[in-house]
């Protein structure tokens, strides 16, 4: 099978991540679009076995001996045009997909940041803080300007999830909270006080969103107009997966999301696999086994002592390292070398469901992000690597 040579930005005094434009990088000469040579629409099952990763990021303005940062989250903004890093030296890093290039560097040096998110206006993002206090932050990118803070907390942050369709969000904290906002004012317009509220994510349709609460192992459903009442369902874990994973149905969640189609729900995991569920009963469709271990961060609301202090990543903060693709069809899993694929309309054997692809690299995957437009998703651990459909398989 054909492959794509990668593209490196390999470190260049002219890098805009250093506050300077000169003359382009030297980079192996490939054109930098999406998909060239793809079709403008391709279904996700006809590419998903093909992508290779085309273009790798190394920090070059990481000089005088600093160890190279860890990115600790990535998002894209709506229109799938902007790809933002939270990186452990305090920095926010973002990136032009559609030019395969860096264009600014944001810093973040007074309060840290981490689980940095675009709203739904490209030029502002929300992002949690890691010292001086618990605040989350609004920030608009063009001017490096603060709109406003989010204070409540008592705690660190250790979710952050967008409302899909309006600037409402939600924050899960490790002061057994969780708070609703909306980014138009600075008081939260809802408050829940639940035990290890670590995880939330909305449903598609954003009427309705969970809660991970991995010290009770149960996943709790909210009526997102009627919040302030009992959840309207309640899914335990420890029943559906016990008997697969009992290591990790009470610990060690380290992402929470719903397929687009509204039908499934994945709950990620640092252990040997994620647990793939039933969005109206709870029931476990499949238990998406990895292939091999996946990259050492910290889980959600897992203690840490600092953002790059322990051996090997041990004390790293993450967003997560799998996520469904555009269809709900399939789930894109990071690995210590590349990347898995589970496809979830396979036949599991005993519930356990084999990777269907295995998209292999030498760079590790420890946090993983789908485009939301186009046929493409990124990977990271210290470096960070776009992935692309080979036109050529």
């Amino acid at each position: 099978m054909a492959s794509t040579p990668m593209d490196i930005d390999v470190p260049d005094s002219s890098s805009p991540a250093n506050g300077t434009v000169g003359t382009p990088s030297t980079t192996l000469n490939i054109t930098r679009t999406l998909g060239g040579g793809l079709p403008s629409t391709s279904a996700v099952a006809d590419t998903i076995a093909n992508f290779r990763a085309t273009k790798l990021f190394r920090r070059d303005d990481i000089k005088d001996g600093r160890p190279q940062p860890y990115i600790l989250s990535l998002d894209y903004d709506d229109p799938g045009e902007l790809l933002m890093t939270s990186e452990s030296d305090e920095t926010i890093q973002i990136y032009k997909v559609r030019d395969g290039r860096h264009d600014k560097q944001l810093l973040s040096k007074k309060y840290g940041v981490k689980l940095a998110k675009f709203t739904h206006n490209s030029s502002s993002i929300i992002y949690a803080s890691t010292k001086q206090n618990d605040a989350i932050r609004y920030l608009t990118t063009h001017d490096n300007a603060f709109i406003r803070y989010f204070e409540g907390h008592t705690a660190p942050v250790t979710c952050l999830a967008m409302h899909p369709g309006n600037d409402d969000f939600i924050s899960c904290s490790k002061d057994n909270t969780i708070r609703l906002w909306n980014a138009g004012t600075k008081h939260e317009t809802g408050v829940l006080y639940l035990n290890t509220p670590h995880l939330a994510a909305f449903d598609p349709s954003g009427q309705v969103f969970a809660v991970g609460s991995p010290s009770s192992g149960t996943i709790l459903l909210y009526d997102h107009r009627k919040f302030d009442k009992a959840p309207f369902a309640e899914f335990d874990v420890v029943e559906a997966g016990a008997s697969i994973d009992p290591a990790n149905v009470m610990q060690g969640w380290t992402k929470l999301e719903f397929a687009n189609d509204g039908r499934s729900i994945l709950l990620g995991t640092k252990g040997g696999g994620h647990f793939l569920l039933d969005s109206f009963d709870g029931s476990l469709k499949a238990y998406l086994r990895k292939s091999e271990s996946g990259c050492n961060r910290l889980a959600a609301g897992e203690e840490y002592t600092m953002n790059g202090g322990g051996p090997n990543g041990a004390n790293i903060e993450g967003s997560g390292d799998c996520c469904f693709t555009h269809d709900g069809r399939f789930v894109i899993g990071g690995t210590k070398k590349g990347v898995v694929v589970w496809d979830t309309l396979a036949n599991p054997s005993e519930k356990i469901l084999e990777p269907a692809h295995v998209l292999e690299d030498e760079k590790p995957a420890a946090v993983v992000a789908i485009n939301p437009r186009f046929n493409f998703f990124a990977t990271a651990d210290q470096d960070l690597e776009f992935w692309l459909p080979d036109p050529h398989a």
